[in-house]
């Protein structure tokens, strides 16, 4: 028999019933992996669970304004709150989780903080799951799940050159006006794919001056017309679509964005983006997914921060996991935009260097050990 006795049986019983229970409160959850590096792809072994170590507790500095500790449905309408936003899935957690992890530790006042987690309508129980997971890291963090409607999108999304730049959340950018409470005035909206090691809050004091609905790093050295198919420069009709603008268009990216949702609500904006995916599905003006038509409404006329607040690319580029270094001056936050992510370069035994950047941040668990010295 394979139990000899009433005893053997309880204690294998009893290891059971604990070890579910462990793995319930730390919301555990299964979910396939993949390592994806330069000139592969290599599925690995399915983990078996994900769990994520719980961060140190950051304290407000003195100087700091008080808000109310009662979490109930007018919170999220303080003013002295700092809004950020983020999307949350399952193949970007652990990127989410370790942006959260540096916003935290390098901000001043991060009991001043509220994140905005938008999850996908593609499975129910995602809400409930994600809430679960991300309040075993931070006990205390001000937060709520939201759930977007895929099909506010897959009608409008054309396909592009990397297939994860179709993912209907990546449009959910585009909807925070509507997600979001109508209080809710002004967001920071981050990739996944980000850590933050500056002050969030120096961020959040930007200025958006005039008529600007949107501030992010602008990079006018870049070459702003490939990101748009010859049809439409050809086109006097499309071509004309930046005339008039407060100056020319330049290249900026929409994974760090300051956002003023008032301003957005007043001149609907999801509207107008909406009607350049529609108009992609019939001419193929553009490539690359969700960012073009946030060049083509906003291109020329947002306000433009400082470029320590976005070195991205370093994940290399759409179609090649490239090793790339930090641009020459002062960082605030290091961007992985491009094919390249750090956790699954990490995991690949085959690191660039400004990975080991993004490591101290990681909160995973790995099933056999995991290194926490640098907590």
């Amino acid at each position: 028999m394979l139990f000899h006795s009433k005893s053997n049986l309880f204690v294998f019983i009893f290891l059971f019933l604990y070890s579910f229970l462990l793995f319930q409160v730390n919301a555990i959850r299964s979910q396939p992996n993949k390592i994806i590096n330069n000139d592969y792809e290599t599925k690995i072994k399915v983990d078996n669970f994900m769990q994520f170590k719980e961060a140190p507790e950051y304290r407000n500095q003195q100087k700091c304004k008080v808000v109310d500790r009662k979490f109930d449905l007018e919170f999220v309408c303080d003013p002295s709150l700092v809004h950020i936003s983020m999307t949350i899935d399952w193949d970007y957690l652990r990127g989410s989780m370790a942006a959260i992890h540096s916003v935290l530790k390098h901000t001043s006042c991060p009991k001043n903080l509220f994140f905005h987690f938008i999850a996908s309508d593609s499975r129910l129980e995602n809400k409930d799951e994600f809430t679960k997971i991300v309040h075993s890291s931070f006990p205390s963090l001000r937060f709520k799940v939201y759930v977007f409607e895929e099909k506010l999108v897959e009608n409008l999304i054309s396909p592009s050159i990397r297939q994860a730049l179709e993912n209907p959340l990546n449009y959910a950018r585009s909807y925070l006006a509507d997600l979001l409470e109508e209080c809710v005035e002004r967001v920071i909206y981050l990739d996944s794919d980000v850590i933050v090691v500056d002050d969030i809050q120096d961020l959040w004091k930007v200025s958006l001056t005039d008529s600007k609905v949107i501030g992010a790093p602008e990079y006018c050295h870049a070459n702003f017309t490939r990101y748009f198919s010859y049809e439409f420069w050809s086109s006097h009709e499309f071509s004309e679509t930046f005339k008039g603008r407060a100056k020319s268009p330049c290249y900026f990216n929409t994974g760090v964005m300051v956002m003023d949702l008032v301003k957005w609500r007043e001149g609907e904006y999801t509207k107008k983006i909406e009607k350049w995916m529609e108009i992609q599905k019939e001419r193929r003006v553009y490539k690359l997914g969700s960012l073009p038509p946030f060049l083509m409404v906003f291109g020329g006329d947002i306000e433009a921060i400082d470029h320590r607040w976005n070195q991205h690319g370093l994940g290399g580029d759409n179609v090649v996991d490239s090793c790339r270094n930090l641009h020459s001056g002062p960082v605030s936050l290091l961007h992985w935009s491009g094919k390249g992510k750090p956790w699954r370069r990490l995991d690949a035994d085959r690191p660039c260097s400004v990975d080991f950047l993004w490591k101290p941040y990681d909160l995973y668990m790995h099933h056999l050990g995991y290194d926490h010295s640098s907590f």
